[in-house]
């Protein structure tokens, strides 16, 4: 037999088993080397997700404590009388503080509360290092601003774990934090304080235009600069905020229109000795005129009778968004004297749709000034029964920090003389932001208590800050 042409060497077979099982080796590995990395993945996502959860629970804090600064009043008092501040925000158990750090834990982080939160006051961009306002600069009572740490320390990180690519799992390494800043800025003084002045131009307010007259003496706010003329809070030793008026609608009552009483003509600075106070004890009265309302105004409850002739009822009602009330601006036809507040007398559409709005007949919100124990600084608004959140994890008489019964009204300048027309102009100077406490159904008057004053003056250029109140709030942590 002859041999073959191709000799095949035995070399290569012998190479081959000494590679077998080579190939399982290298897929084990990088099965190994996957699924670390997706194990690592998914703990990555999460501590995004609870970067995000922190940041979220800051903003809320830094939000509500400054909410609370603003409702508080103690913006309406830039001298701080009596330590008004302190009572406010003057550490950690104060109720700016305590507000913050409850919304703070209620927002949880990873599934739990935040292990620390602390909360600072200042007054420049960048927040506060202290946890005590009381101390603060004179600037604080014009723009206090809030500063709100959050952390939490100890997140799960199961996979990552088990191949210890985060050393300790479940230890500070894996934690998260967050920082947010928020402000409350109210106009009064802020050009002593800045520099400039700056106004504001809340929404929703209501079209009750009443004189820059103090019912206790002098005015409101200065119309050269918007300083607060009577800074301070009343029960804590004398000022503007905590006092109680009834406003009084400059009309005479059933009328088709508004006329004006007739001494002096069309003035509504004339304060009628006949009505000098009402009640016992007597409360000072405040009078206004109707606004001129624009467009329809909105979230008008079904309560607001309905009548289409004119949007004053459901701009008291619900939110007039359309009305620009400016400051420093001489603003056309503001007034609508063809509206009548009072007619029929009593049952007017002041009357009606303020009703309407607090949730009288059902209970509505009070505002907590004193107590058995004495004076209650800052104020308590208690939820009426009649509160739409009764019912929904709100009890009637829960303490909140949001009520219809506050709104604002605009404070304009009549000093120059009569009004004359039917919608003669007004320059707006400073706003009024008040707590109804309950409407006389007889007389059609409303008992309100002040809750805080911003004076814009009547010549201020700048662009406006808005907001729903007239000492705004907004988050000012850079993004």
């Amino acid at each position: 037999m002859l041999p073959p042409l191709i000799h095949r060497h035995q070399s290569g077979t012998e190479r081959s088993s000494n590679e077998r099982g080579f190939t399982m080796a290298l897929v084990a590995v990088a099965l190994l080397s996957i699924v670390a990395m997706a194990a690592l993945s998914i703990d990555v996502g999460t501590l995004y997700q609870a970067k995000a959860e922190a940041q979220r629970a800051a903003d809320a804090a830094a939000l509500t404590a400054a909410r609370v600064i603003s409702i508080s009043g103690i913006t309406g008092d830039p001298t701080n009388k009596r330590d008004s501040w302190q009572k406010v925000c003057g550490g950690e158990s104060s109720p700016a503080s305590t507000a913050a750090f409850n919304i703070a834990q209620q927002n949880l982080i990873g599934g739990n509360p935040a292990s620390t939160v602390k909360v600072y006051y200042g007054t420049n961009s960048g927040g506060g290092t202290n946890e005590d306002c009381s101390g603060a600069k004179p600037s604080f009572g014009v723009n206090p601003i809030v500063k709100v740490y959050v952390q939490q320390a100890k997140l799960p990180t199961f996979f990552a774990r088990v191949f210890s690519l985060i050393p300790g799992g479940t230890s500070s390494n894996s934690g998260v934090s967050a920082t947010a800043s928020a402000e409350a800025f109210n106009p009064s003084d802020s050009a002593d304080a800045g520099g400039n002045m700056i106004p504001v131009q809340p929404r929703c307010v209501k079209p009750w235009v009443i004189p820059n007259i103090d019912p206790n003496g002098g005015g409101f706010v200065a119309t050269k600069d918007g300083s607060i003329s009577n800074g301070g809070v009343l029960q804590l030793g004398g000022g503007v905020i905590g006092e109680t008026v009834n406003l009084v609608a400059d009309c005479v009552p059933g009328a088709a229109n508004c006329e004006l009483p007739p001494s002096p003509a069309g003035n509504i600075y004339d304060n009628p000795p006949r009505l000098r106070s009402i009640g016992s004890p007597p409360v000072p009265y405040l009078e206004y005129v109707p606004a001129l309302v624009s467009g329809t105004p909105r979230a008008v409850p079904s309560c607001s009778p309905a009548i289409p002739a004119t949007g004053y009822q459901p701009a008291i009602a619900g939110c007039d968004q359309n009305t620009v009330y400016a400051c420093g601006t001489v603003n056309g036809s503001l007034v609508d004297l063809t509206e009548n507040p009072v007619n029929p007398p009593g049952t007017g559409d002041t009357s009606e749709a303020t009703q309407c709005l607090i949730h009288q007949s059902a209970g509505p919100d009070t505002l907590v000034t004193t107590n058995a124990k004495g004076t209650v600084f800052p104020f308590q608004i208690q939820a009426g029964s009649g509160n739409p959140l009764v019912g929904a994890g709100v009890s009637s008489g829960d303490v909140i920090t949001s009520s219809n019964s506050i709104v604002t009204l605009p404070i304009a300048d009549f000093s120059s003389g009569p009004m004359a027309g039917t919608q003669p102009s007004v320059t707006i100077t400073g706003f009024l932001q008040v707590f109804i406490n309950s409407v006389d159904t007889t007389t059609g008057n409303v008992t309100v208590t002040v809750m805080n004053v911003a004076g814009c003056s009547n010549s201020a250029t700048n662009p406006p800050v808005f907001g729903t109140s007239p000492v705004p709030v907004r988050l000012i942590t850079p993004p």
